[in-house]
């Protein structure tokens, strides 16, 4: 039996020069082509690293702050604190959804697990959402019931938060680029940042003013900026789960650089998507002339290296047809049911006047 895999391989390679430096290790979306794979290696990600690092700031953190708290009978500080634990509850989810989103596709999740981590940025939504209401219901307690605090001690302790805050917010920076997840818990570093740099400056106002309506307004405009990027996260995250076409694609533009590549036809039945927040999968049908198999798998390697130069696209699914399917309009019949003519976008003709 093995004796056959091996020769089946040696065939298989022999064949299809162009498959047999790729892998299926990396993949979670599959579909009818041929060949189907990703074309960018994707650089090691030091995003779980930094996850880590940012968890143990954050549960040394609030600890500082509950105990400074209590002794200089702040409540902004205990409220800080009581931010920064759902902080630390809301990268420990991150973290997990990270490894989690490191498994590869299997059989009963062939598209694997990345999109954990958008889960984990919409869950990480409703946890900042509950903070602001928190932090809001403690903002009015204040103004209606001011408290004479110690602005020292304060100060000291909100320096500790802002030092360990503004860390957490620099180690996530670089990958909240391109994760949704960790941008998720990047927001979070930033809120709570800004809420220490509101405690801090409260303790100093507090030192010579006793304005003790100061602290729950610069809470208030904390609150608009946390449920601002709130907000963005949770567009974001709902456009991928509902398979969106990617805000930076445009399938029309697709359609027509692909349709003035020699040798295609047409091109027709394009689907664009996020497999995740850092990959941008592709399918659509490709009309060519007939020819031999080969030919086809070398022009495939083509369309897929073109589409992630121009595109990004990094998983592109293609299925050779050598007569339009269907309507050929430019979106599937199965997504849309207004026949040929589909968006103000008119059914093209297959034949190749190349």
């Amino acid at each position: 039996m093995e004796i056959e895999n091996n020769e089946k391989t040696k065939c298989c390679e022999s064949v299809n020069p162009v498959c047999n430096y790729h892998t299926h290790e990396d993949e979670d979306d599959h579909g009818q082509g041929l060949c189907h794979h990703h074309h960018a290696e994707i650089s090691e990600d030091t995003g779980g690293a930094r996850l880590l690092a940012t968890l143990a700031l954050n549960l040394m953190i609030p600890s500082v702050q509950i105990v400074g708290g209590l002794y200089a009978g702040s409540v902004a500080l205990i409220s800080d604190a009581v931010h920064n634990f759902s902080d630390f509850t809301a990268i420990l989810i991150a973290y997990f959804a990270y490894l989690i989103g490191k498994k590869g596709a299997s059989v009963s999740n062939t598209f694997g697990y990345r999109r954990s981590e958008v889960l984990a940025a919409l869950f990480n939504v409703m946890i900042l959402t509950g903070a602001s209401a928190f932090i809001i219901y403690e903002a009015i307690h204040r103004f209606r019931n001011p408290v004479p605090v110690s602005g020292v001690l304060v100060m000291w302790v909100a320096g500790v938060g802002v030092i360990g805050n503004g860390l957490s917010a620099w180690l996530l920076h670089r990958d909240s680029k391109h994760s949704l997840n960790v941008r998720g818990a990047f927001l979070h570093m930033i809120g709570d940042f800004l809420t220490s740099v509101a405690v801090l400056i409260n303790g100093a106002v507090l030192i010579f003013k006793p304005w003790y309506w100061l602290d729950p307004l610069l809470s208030f405009l904390i609150v608009i900026f946390i449920l601002k990027n709130c907000w963005s996260v949770l567009k974001e995250a709902t456009l991928i789960l509902m398979n969106a076409t990617p805000k930076n694609i445009d399938i029309v533009k697709i359609r027509e650089f692909l349709e003035e590549m020699p040798d295609i036809c047409g091109v027709h039945y394009l689907h664009a998507w996020n497999s995740s927040s850092v990959s941008v999968a592709f399918s659509a049908h490709v009309v060519i002339t007939d020819r031999l198999l080969s030919e086809t798998e070398l022009l495939a390697q083509k369309i897929r290296e073109e589409l992630f130069h121009h595109f990004g696209i990094d998983h592109a699914v293609l299925q050779f047809e050598t007569q339009v399917c269907g309507s050929g309009a430019l979106l599937c019949e199965m997504s849309c049911s207004c026949g040929g003519r589909q968006n103000g976008f008119q059914t093209r003709s297959a034949g190749c006047a190349k």
